[in-house]
Protein backbone atom coordinates (compact mmCIF):
# COMPACT_ATOMS: atom_id res chain seq x y z
CA UNK A 1 0.00 0.00 0.00
CA UNK A 2 1.46 3.21 -1.12
CA UNK A 3 2.25 5.97 1.43
CA UNK A 4 1.53 9.82 1.13
CA UNK A 5 5.45 9.85 0.84
CA UNK A 6 5.36 7.84 -1.72
CA UNK A 7 3.16 9.73 -3.88
CA UNK A 8 5.39 12.71 -2.87
CA UNK A 9 8.65 10.88 -4.54
CA UNK A 10 6.81 10.20 -8.08
CA UNK A 11 7.87 12.31 -10.59
CA UNK A 12 5.91 14.59 -12.96
CA UNK A 13 5.96 15.90 -16.03
CA UNK A 14 6.90 19.16 -16.12
CA UNK A 15 4.08 20.36 -18.36
CA UNK A 16 1.12 18.56 -16.32
CA UNK A 17 0.64 21.09 -14.00
CA UNK A 18 -2.79 22.55 -13.21
CA UNK A 19 -1.18 26.31 -13.77
CA UNK A 20 0.13 25.59 -17.28
CA UNK A 21 -2.72 23.45 -18.51
CA UNK A 22 -5.02 26.66 -19.82
CA UNK A 23 -1.86 27.88 -21.39
CA UNK A 24 -0.96 24.52 -23.24
CA UNK A 25 -4.88 24.50 -24.52
CA UNK A 26 -4.89 28.09 -26.36
CA UNK A 27 -1.39 27.07 -27.48
CA UNK A 28 -2.69 23.90 -29.32
CA UNK A 29 -5.71 25.58 -30.64
CA UNK A 30 -3.45 28.69 -32.02
CA UNK A 31 -1.24 26.32 -33.79
CA UNK A 32 -4.15 24.08 -34.99
CA UNK A 33 -5.68 27.33 -36.48
CA UNK A 34 -2.94 28.55 -38.19
CA UNK A 35 -2.24 24.88 -39.85
CA UNK A 36 -6.18 24.90 -40.98
CA UNK A 37 -5.82 27.99 -42.48
CA UNK A 38 -2.69 26.75 -44.34
CA UNK A 39 -4.71 24.06 -45.16
CA UNK A 40 -7.32 25.77 -46.68
CA UNK A 41 -5.45 28.47 -48.96
CA UNK A 42 -3.04 25.51 -50.26
CA UNK A 43 -6.64 24.06 -51.78
CA UNK A 44 -7.94 27.71 -52.26
CA UNK A 45 -9.93 26.28 -55.92
CA UNK A 46 -11.74 23.61 -54.09
CA UNK A 47 -12.34 25.92 -50.71
CA UNK A 48 -13.66 28.59 -52.81
CA UNK A 49 -16.07 26.01 -54.42
CA UNK A 50 -17.11 25.15 -50.50
CA UNK A 51 -17.69 28.79 -50.28
CA UNK A 52 -19.69 29.56 -52.99
CA UNK A 53 -22.04 26.46 -52.18
CA UNK A 54 -22.82 27.50 -48.68
CA UNK A 55 -22.76 31.31 -49.56
CA UNK A 56 -25.78 30.41 -52.22
CA UNK A 57 -27.05 28.52 -49.65
CA UNK A 58 -27.22 30.97 -46.62
CA UNK A 59 -27.69 34.15 -49.28
CA UNK A 60 -31.40 32.99 -50.10
CA UNK A 61 -33.26 32.65 -47.15
CA UNK A 62 -31.21 35.94 -45.77
CA UNK A 63 -32.45 37.90 -48.66
CA UNK A 64 -36.42 36.57 -48.11
CA UNK A 65 -35.75 37.91 -44.46
CA UNK A 66 -34.44 41.41 -45.24
CA UNK A 67 -37.42 41.39 -47.86
CA UNK A 68 -40.03 40.87 -45.58
CA UNK A 69 -39.13 42.94 -42.58
CA UNK A 70 -38.55 45.96 -45.39
CA UNK A 71 -42.24 45.08 -46.83
CA UNK A 72 -43.20 45.56 -43.24
CA UNK A 73 -41.25 49.14 -43.04
CA UNK A 74 -42.36 50.33 -46.07
CA UNK A 75 -46.28 49.11 -45.57
CA UNK A 76 -45.49 51.18 -41.73
CA UNK A 77 -44.54 54.11 -43.87
CA UNK A 78 -47.14 53.75 -46.40
CA UNK A 79 -49.05 56.96 -47.50
CA UNK A 80 -51.55 55.21 -48.82
CA UNK A 81 -53.31 54.64 -45.70
CA UNK A 82 -56.59 52.61 -45.21
CA UNK A 83 -59.64 54.60 -45.18
CA UNK A 84 -63.59 53.96 -43.99
CA UNK A 85 -66.40 55.31 -46.33
CA UNK A 86 -69.95 55.72 -44.35
CA UNK A 87 -72.74 56.09 -46.50
CA UNK A 88 -75.81 57.25 -45.04
CA UNK A 89 -79.53 57.07 -45.84
CA UNK A 90 -81.09 58.41 -48.27
CA UNK A 91 -83.11 60.78 -46.18
CA UNK A 92 -81.04 61.13 -43.39
CA UNK A 93 -81.05 64.27 -41.33
CA UNK A 94 -77.87 66.60 -41.26
CA UNK A 95 -78.27 65.98 -37.37
CA UNK A 96 -77.60 62.44 -38.08
CA UNK A 97 -74.21 63.23 -39.95
CA UNK A 98 -72.91 65.78 -37.88
CA UNK A 99 -73.39 63.29 -34.89
CA UNK A 100 -71.38 60.60 -36.69
CA UNK A 101 -68.75 62.68 -37.83
CA UNK A 102 -68.15 64.29 -34.46
CA UNK A 103 -67.47 60.62 -32.85
CA UNK A 104 -65.48 59.56 -36.01
CA UNK A 105 -63.02 63.21 -35.16
CA UNK A 106 -63.14 61.55 -31.49
CA UNK A 107 -61.34 58.41 -32.04
CA UNK A 108 -57.49 58.10 -31.73
CA UNK A 109 -57.30 56.24 -34.59
CA UNK A 110 -58.63 58.49 -37.01
CA UNK A 111 -56.41 61.01 -38.68
CA UNK A 112 -58.95 63.61 -40.40
CA UNK A 113 -62.72 63.47 -41.73
CA UNK A 114 -64.04 64.42 -45.04
CA UNK A 115 -68.04 65.28 -45.21
CA UNK A 116 -68.79 64.33 -48.79
CA UNK A 117 -72.59 65.74 -49.44
CA UNK A 118 -75.10 64.20 -51.87
CA UNK A 119 -74.19 67.12 -54.58
CA UNK A 120 -70.62 66.96 -53.98
CA UNK A 121 -71.23 63.27 -54.72
CA UNK A 122 -73.22 64.03 -57.84
CA UNK A 123 -70.74 66.63 -59.19
CA UNK A 124 -67.78 64.05 -59.35
CA UNK A 125 -70.20 60.85 -60.82
CA UNK A 126 -71.07 63.48 -63.32
CA UNK A 127 -67.20 64.36 -63.92
CA UNK A 128 -66.31 60.89 -64.28
CA UNK A 129 -69.47 59.29 -66.10
CA UNK A 130 -70.02 61.69 -68.59
CA UNK A 131 -73.60 61.28 -68.22
CA UNK A 132 -74.46 65.33 -67.20
CA UNK A 133 -77.08 65.42 -69.68
CA UNK A 134 -78.71 62.04 -68.71
CA UNK A 135 -78.68 62.84 -64.84
CA UNK A 136 -80.02 66.47 -65.43
CA UNK A 137 -83.31 64.69 -65.84
CA UNK A 138 -83.22 62.86 -62.43
CA UNK A 139 -86.11 64.70 -59.93
CA UNK A 140 -84.11 63.97 -57.10
CA UNK A 141 -80.70 63.26 -56.45
CA UNK A 142 -79.98 59.64 -55.76
CA UNK A 143 -76.31 59.24 -54.33
CA UNK A 144 -76.36 59.64 -50.60
CA UNK A 145 -73.96 61.89 -48.03
CA UNK A 146 -70.36 60.15 -47.26
CA UNK A 147 -67.99 60.41 -44.70
CA UNK A 148 -64.34 59.68 -45.09
CA UNK A 149 -62.54 59.03 -42.20
CA UNK A 150 -58.78 58.66 -43.17
CA UNK A 151 -56.76 56.29 -39.88
CA UNK A 152 -53.39 57.02 -38.54
CA UNK A 153 -50.00 55.41 -39.54
CA UNK A 154 -49.78 53.12 -36.56
CA UNK A 155 -53.65 51.62 -36.74
CA UNK A 156 -54.34 47.81 -36.91
CA UNK A 157 -56.43 45.83 -38.48
CA UNK A 158 -58.25 45.25 -35.35
CA UNK A 159 -58.91 48.29 -34.77
CA UNK A 160 -59.78 49.24 -38.20
CA UNK A 161 -62.92 46.14 -37.37
CA UNK A 162 -63.79 47.84 -33.92
CA UNK A 163 -64.40 50.81 -35.51
CA UNK A 164 -65.96 49.91 -38.44
CA UNK A 165 -68.42 47.51 -36.47
CA UNK A 166 -69.22 51.19 -34.16
CA UNK A 167 -69.85 52.87 -36.92
CA UNK A 168 -72.28 50.24 -38.44
CA UNK A 169 -74.36 50.91 -34.91
CA UNK A 170 -74.72 54.92 -36.01
CA UNK A 171 -78.08 56.42 -36.62
CA UNK A 172 -79.02 56.73 -40.50
CA UNK A 173 -75.84 54.50 -41.36
CA UNK A 174 -76.86 52.01 -44.50
CA UNK A 175 -73.16 50.80 -45.48
CA UNK A 176 -69.61 50.68 -44.18
CA UNK A 177 -66.87 50.21 -46.71
CA UNK A 178 -63.67 49.92 -44.94
CA UNK A 179 -60.43 50.41 -48.01
CA UNK A 180 -58.27 47.90 -46.18
CA UNK A 181 -57.84 45.30 -48.95
CA UNK A 182 -53.87 46.49 -49.70
CA UNK A 183 -53.22 46.10 -46.41
CA UNK A 184 -54.23 42.76 -45.76
CA UNK A 185 -52.85 41.66 -49.07
CA UNK A 186 -49.41 42.92 -48.14
CA UNK A 187 -49.62 41.19 -44.72
CA UNK A 188 -50.81 38.59 -46.62
CA UNK A 189 -47.74 38.15 -48.78
CA UNK A 190 -45.13 39.40 -45.88
CA UNK A 191 -46.15 36.60 -44.14
CA UNK A 192 -45.95 33.89 -47.01
CA UNK A 193 -42.50 35.36 -47.38
CA UNK A 194 -41.89 35.09 -43.68
CA UNK A 195 -42.77 31.55 -44.01
CA UNK A 196 -41.01 30.63 -46.66
CA UNK A 197 -37.72 32.23 -45.52
CA UNK A 198 -37.85 29.94 -42.31
CA UNK A 199 -38.53 26.80 -44.44
CA UNK A 200 -35.77 27.64 -46.95
CA UNK A 201 -33.22 28.19 -44.07
CA UNK A 202 -33.90 25.22 -42.84
CA UNK A 203 -33.93 23.21 -46.02
CA UNK A 204 -30.56 25.19 -47.13
CA UNK A 205 -28.73 25.13 -43.89
CA UNK A 206 -29.35 21.32 -44.32
CA UNK A 207 -27.38 21.94 -47.67
CA UNK A 208 -24.92 23.71 -46.03
CA UNK A 209 -24.08 21.24 -43.30
CA UNK A 210 -23.97 18.35 -45.94
CA UNK A 211 -21.45 20.00 -48.08
CA UNK A 212 -19.40 21.63 -45.85
CA UNK A 213 -19.20 17.60 -43.88
CA UNK A 214 -18.43 15.98 -47.38
CA UNK A 215 -15.62 18.70 -47.44
CA UNK A 216 -14.29 17.47 -43.96
CA UNK A 217 -14.50 14.36 -44.79
CA UNK A 218 -12.39 15.09 -47.66
CA UNK A 219 -9.97 16.22 -45.45
CA UNK A 220 -10.02 13.43 -43.21
CA UNK A 221 -9.17 10.99 -45.80
CA UNK A 222 -6.24 13.49 -46.37
CA UNK A 223 -5.00 13.22 -43.29
CA UNK A 224 -5.96 9.56 -42.02
CA UNK A 225 -1.89 8.05 -41.51
CA UNK A 226 -1.81 11.30 -39.49
CA UNK A 227 -4.76 10.44 -37.46
CA UNK A 228 -3.60 6.78 -36.83
CA UNK A 229 -0.78 7.75 -35.20
CA UNK A 230 -1.97 10.09 -33.01
CA UNK A 231 -4.28 7.14 -31.69
CA UNK A 232 -1.30 5.25 -31.21
CA UNK A 233 0.49 7.84 -29.15
CA UNK A 234 -2.91 8.19 -27.35
CA UNK A 235 -4.43 10.88 -28.80
CA UNK A 236 -8.24 12.25 -27.24
CA UNK A 237 -10.91 11.90 -29.52
CA UNK A 238 -11.40 15.64 -28.66
CA UNK A 239 -7.52 16.16 -30.02
CA UNK A 240 -8.42 14.42 -33.25
CA UNK A 241 -11.68 16.18 -34.20
CA UNK A 242 -10.27 19.82 -32.97
CA UNK A 243 -8.25 20.51 -36.52
CA UNK A 244 -11.64 19.42 -38.18
CA UNK A 245 -13.72 21.44 -36.35
CA UNK A 246 -11.30 24.63 -37.23
CA UNK A 247 -12.01 23.09 -40.98
CA UNK A 248 -16.04 23.07 -40.90
CA UNK A 249 -15.56 27.27 -39.20
CA UNK A 250 -13.42 28.55 -41.80
CA UNK A 251 -15.83 26.73 -44.73
CA UNK A 252 -18.68 28.34 -42.95
CA UNK A 253 -17.43 31.49 -42.14
CA UNK A 254 -16.25 31.80 -45.59
CA UNK A 255 -19.72 30.78 -46.98
CA UNK A 256 -21.29 33.48 -44.86
CA UNK A 257 -18.60 36.41 -46.58
CA UNK A 258 -19.78 35.20 -49.79
CA UNK A 259 -23.19 35.30 -48.63
CA UNK A 260 -23.18 39.11 -47.75
CA UNK A 261 -21.14 40.12 -50.85
CA UNK A 262 -23.97 37.95 -53.52
CA UNK A 263 -26.47 40.15 -51.21
CA UNK A 264 -25.11 43.54 -51.70
CA UNK A 265 -24.74 43.16 -55.03
CA UNK A 266 -28.29 42.02 -55.38
CA UNK A 267 -28.71 44.92 -53.51
CA UNK A 268 -26.86 47.52 -55.27
CA UNK A 269 -28.41 45.73 -58.81
CA UNK A 270 -31.84 46.14 -57.43
CA UNK A 271 -31.31 49.86 -55.97
CA UNK A 272 -32.45 52.05 -59.36
CA UNK A 273 -35.73 49.95 -59.97
CA UNK A 274 -37.04 50.16 -56.46
CA UNK A 275 -36.40 53.78 -55.83
CA UNK A 276 -37.95 54.33 -59.32
CA UNK A 277 -41.01 51.91 -58.38
CA UNK A 278 -41.54 53.76 -54.49
CA UNK A 279 -40.97 57.34 -56.16
CA UNK A 280 -43.94 57.59 -58.45
CA UNK A 281 -45.94 56.12 -54.65
CA UNK A 282 -44.28 59.58 -53.42
CA UNK A 283 -41.81 57.18 -51.15
CA UNK A 284 -38.46 57.34 -50.53
CA UNK A 285 -36.07 53.87 -50.66
CA UNK A 286 -34.49 53.33 -47.13
CA UNK A 287 -33.74 49.69 -47.10
CA UNK A 288 -33.70 48.40 -44.00
CA UNK A 289 -31.86 44.82 -42.08
CA UNK A 290 -28.33 45.22 -43.91
CA UNK A 291 -26.44 46.49 -41.02
CA UNK A 292 -23.85 45.24 -39.17
CA UNK A 293 -25.59 42.97 -36.58
CA UNK A 294 -26.97 41.69 -39.27
CA UNK A 295 -24.32 40.28 -41.05
CA UNK A 296 -22.51 39.62 -37.82
CA UNK A 297 -25.16 37.19 -37.34
CA UNK A 298 -24.71 35.75 -40.87
CA UNK A 299 -21.10 35.08 -40.21
CA UNK A 300 -22.27 33.28 -37.15
CA UNK A 301 -24.32 31.68 -38.72
CA UNK A 302 -22.53 30.12 -41.14
CA UNK A 303 -19.62 29.00 -38.74
CA UNK A 304 -22.08 26.99 -37.19
CA UNK A 305 -23.20 25.13 -39.99
CA UNK A 306 -19.61 24.31 -41.09
CA UNK A 307 -19.00 23.38 -37.42
CA UNK A 308 -22.11 21.55 -37.33
CA UNK A 309 -21.25 19.94 -40.61
CA UNK A 310 -17.55 19.15 -38.91
CA UNK A 311 -19.25 17.19 -36.50
CA UNK A 312 -21.47 14.93 -38.69
CA UNK A 313 -18.51 13.90 -40.44
CA UNK A 314 -15.71 13.63 -37.77
CA UNK A 315 -18.08 11.62 -35.79
CA UNK A 316 -19.10 9.42 -38.59
CA UNK A 317 -15.76 8.95 -39.55
CA UNK A 318 -13.75 8.11 -36.20
CA UNK A 319 -15.61 5.55 -35.63
CA UNK A 320 -14.52 3.56 -38.75
CA UNK A 321 -10.09 3.75 -37.76
CA UNK A 322 -8.44 0.66 -36.86
CA UNK A 323 -4.63 0.88 -35.42
CA UNK A 324 -2.91 -1.59 -37.75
Amino acid sequence: MSTRADKAKTPRLPWDTPRLRPLLWLRDHRRIARESLHHVSARLGTSFLVWLLVGIALALPAGLWILQINMDAVAADWQGRPGLSVYFDTDSDAQAIQVAERFLRDQGSVESVELITPQMALDKFKAYSGLDDTLDYLEDNPLPAELRAHFAEDVGVAEVERLTRAAQRLEAVAEVVVEKTWLERLNDISQVVLRLSVLLAVLFGVGAVLVTASSVRLAIESRLDEMKVLLMVGATRGQMRRPFLYFGAIYGFGGGVIAAMLLAFILVVIEAPLQSLLGSYQQRLDLVGFDPMFLISLLSLGAALGIVGAIVAVRQRLKGIEII
